[in-house]
């Protein structure tokens, strides 16, 4: 059995503002001193003349963005999820959702596994931060195909648009023909008829893991790629809820205010159901290596399997 090939979003994000730019000329991107880490070095080395590195003031490069997008151009602002939806929350809200520009932010590094760098590094806040703005479209990708075609559909949409790329290499899971990528609808990669697992990110390839190991037990999970958090595919969740009648949600993020949060939001008002959050549990992260803290924190494949089976209990 061939070994599974394994991408960072982050490289995927870096890589597909390369191909933009060779489509679009109006493509610009903006980065804080990080190129190295978003991987938009690979856009600056290709096309130099439009990458601006704002320095370490990602404040400003919100008004810098928001200044470009007004001149008719497609600005990409790039830098840590912490610091996109956290030091530039102000910026992001009122100089760019406010008046609705045409700006994308590109946010990597987000989650606990960005690993060794620490609580400090590690956002787990960021979905429930942009998602509360208006008019602001949230996505997390789960590999590198998805990414690339988030990417492409954040250049296409018409308003501000947060993407959230991760640090750590995630095994490629959208290899198919039939793929397709719409923002706002979630894609069903298993059927099943015992629950449904809602994930997004890398907790993804780790949910369909998970139900591997619930079907050796003889339950069978429904799994679905939520790779827009906003906006949410209700028609999807609803369906899905009365049709297996147990919902798990599966995020990379805190259980308040993310996927989770949205989903049930969702179904209260329109069809209740048991639900269970997995994600990270109103606590900071810390330091360590990606592995270690997705197991500790419970969001691998083994984690999720057994907190599935203490909800089914």
């Amino acid at each position: 059995m061939s070994e599974v090939k394994k991408i960072a979003t982050r490289a995927s994000y870096g890589n597909a503002l390369v191909e933009l730019g060779k489509k679009y000329d109006n493509l610009v991107v903006l980065d804080a001193d990080l190129a190295a880490a978003t991987q938009t070095g690979i856009f600056k080395k290709e096309f130099p003349e439009r990458h601006i590195d704002c320095g370490i003031a990602e404040c400003n490069m919100a008004g810098v963005a928001a200044g470009i997008a007004t001149t008719g151009k497609v600005p990409f602002f790039s830098t840590f999820a912490m610091f996109a939806s956290g030091r530039a929350y102000e910026q992001v809200r009122n100089s760019i959702a406010y008046p609705q520009l045409n700006v994308k932010i590109g946010a990597t590094h987000g989650g606990i596994s960005v690993g060794e760098d620490g609580a400090s590094h590690q956002c787990c806040e960021d979905f429930a931060l942009m998602r509360v703005i208006p008019g602001m479209v949230v996505a997390s990708p789960a590999d590198d195909i998805e990414a690339k075609a988030m990417v492409q559909a954040a250049y296409e949409h018409q308003g501000p648009v947060y993407m959230r790329f991760g640090r750590a290499a995630v095994p490629v899971i959208n290899d198919n023909p039939d793929y397709k990528f719409e923002l706002g609808k979630g894609i069903v990669l298993r059927e099943g008829k015992d629950l449904t697992i809602i994930a997004n990110g890398l907790c993804v390839s780790a949910s369909l893991e998970a139900a591997e190991k619930l079907a050796a037990d003889g339950i069978d999970a429904k799994v679905i790629n939520m790779h827009t958090i906003k906006p949410l595919d209700e028609e999807l969740v609803i369906a899905s809820a009365k049709e297996t009648g147990k919902i798990v949600t599966v995020e990379e993020h805190s259980i308040i205010g993310g996927l989770g949060g949205a989903v049930c939001e969702c179904l209260s008002e329109n069809c209740p159901v048991p639900v269970k959050r997995i994600g990270v549990r109103d606590v900071f992260g810390e330091s360590g290596s990606a592995g270690a803290l997705l197991k500790k924190y419970k969001l691998d494949g083994e984690g999720i399997y057994s907190q599935i089976k203490e909800f089914l209990a």
